[in-house]
């Protein structure tokens, strides 16, 4: 039987899931978090590797000459490098798809809690201003309803389509830039724009294209400049799109209106992250890919994906 080992299986399955179908599939050993320190001494043996966000470098790639499978347990596969992994035959697989209703819910319980401030007002609650009140109902900050409201959407791939439908369930307008072709899908409701023009016309901006050379620090001064000082910025999609010092310069001088934002450029964040200390700022820790029914999918699809594997057919494959 081949040798999977799990580098990171925790956030995947902190308990509440079970690896019984992973197991049925080889010696199977499991380790909550690795360290950079420890890779090659617990992958050592193993033709198969299970990984979140443990790297895989060049290096440590070099001296593991029994691995021959990488399975990324996420979509995003940034933590590998493919190009190493493809020269040494070392197929490297992700899950796509599997966290697209969980990521488009996350997108509108951040919005939702910059337009109402639920936390504060239930605070307020149970810090006794409401029994003191002179009035029935007060507000400690103003009250915004989406309807009627633009959204634009930086990138409309599975998430971004599925965040207009929700979008568009609140009565919103839908804007989405343009996907390189000449000539962009037609997606029902959806106005197709160039992104200088989605940033000046967005009541809300939300995140949803991929980490590239290109991307990274997409949203930068001078695109947060265009936007409306009512304006929201929401990004569930990877930390290094936002210039963060560019963010926290706008929210700390009223550019725009508030932030929610899932990922950071660097995850733990640092202390001393700007976004931190910014005004109007929501931030979440990497959770909307967590629900448990994502989850479930996540592990289902990992797991067919090691069996596709050992039958001599992979699936998923990021580095052909």
């Amino acid at each position: 039987m081949l040798n999977i080992v799990v580098l990171d299986g925790y956030t995947l399955n902190p308990g509440d899931l079970d690896w019984a179908s992973l197991e049925r599939l080889g010696n199977v050993t499991i380790y909550d978090r690795t360290n950079a320190d420890e890779i090659i001494q617990r992958s050592a043996d193993a033709q198969i590797v299970l990984t979140n966000k443990t790297p895989m470098t060049r290096e440590t790639l070099s001296a593991l000459p029994n691995l021959q499978y990488i399975g990324v347990l996420a979509t995003g596969y940034n933590i590998i490098d493919t190009e190493a992994a493809k020269e040494r035959g070392i197929i490297v697989t992700n899950v796509p798809t599997y966290s697209t209703q969980s990521v488009a819910q996350l997108v509108f319980a951040l919005l939702l809690e910059l337009c109402h401030h639920v936390g504060r007002h239930s605070d307020a609650v149970y810090e006794g201003e409401w029994t003191r009140s002179i009035d029935f109902s007060f507000a400690k900050s103003p009250l915004i309803e989406l309807a009627g409201k633009t959204i634009g959407l930086i990138g409309l791939g599975r998430i971004g389509r599925q965040t207009a439908q929700v979008a568009q369930a609140f009565g919103m307008h839908v804007l989405a830039v343009g996907s390189g072709r000449r000539t962009p899908p037609e997606v029902a409701g959806v106005e197709w724009v160039e992104l200088e023009e989605l940033m000046e016309r967005s009541d809300v901006v939300s995140l949803h294209c991929p980490l590239t050379p290109n991307t990274e620090k997409l949203i930068n001064a001078e695109k947060i400049a265009l936007m409306k000082k009512s304006a929201f910025l929401i990004n569930t999609s990877r930390g290094p799109l936002i210039d963060e010092q560019a963010l926290a310069d706008a929210l700390n001088e009223g550019g725009i209106a508030g932030a929610a934002v899932d990922v950071l450029s660097t995850e733990p964040p640092e202390a001393y992250n700007p976004l931190l200390s910014a005004r109007n700022c929501v931030i979440t820790p990497h959770i909307a890919w967590a629900t448990k029914e994502a989850r479930e999918r996540l592990m289902e699809i990992a797991v067919s994906n090691v069996q596709s594997f050992i039958k001599g057919n992979a699936v998923n494959i990021v580095n052909q």
